[in-house]
């Protein structure tokens, strides 16, 4: 008998293969607001694009990397960052609310 559906870990793995879906998954994840939570998804999206190949490519110990994606890591700054720069995604920050413009204002800006 064939197996028709797939397993959600599966299809999860599948999808964040795919950058777009790999950087939607984190900002979920971050707006969660727990550490825990954001290195769980990171760990997911390292396993959808190797965890070995990744470790090798970011020079980390594979055994190091486990460690960080862990529910209890707590990577340094720079360690995320290349751990995001090579799975092809990376940091940013943006304002929380925009500001709103009073009655008057111009918006006016240089390009």
């Amino acid at each position: 008998m064939s197996k028709i559906t797939t397993s959600y870990r599966e299809g999860l793995i599948k999808d964040l293969a795919d950058p777009e879906e790999a950087a939607a998954y984190l900002n979920v994840a971050l707006e969660e607001g727990s550490q825990e939570v954001f290195l769980m998804a990171l760990r997911d999206i390292a396993d959808a694009k190797g965890m070995a190949r990744l470790s090798k490519k970011a020079h980390l110990n594979r055994v190091s990397l486990y460690r960080m994606l862990s529910g209890k890591g707590n990577p340094q700054l720079s360690s995320l960052a290349i751990i995001l720069k090579n799975i092809g995604l990376r940091l940013a920050v943006e304002v929380r609310e925009p500001k709103v413009k009073k009655k008057g204002q111009v918006n006016c800006s240089v390009q």
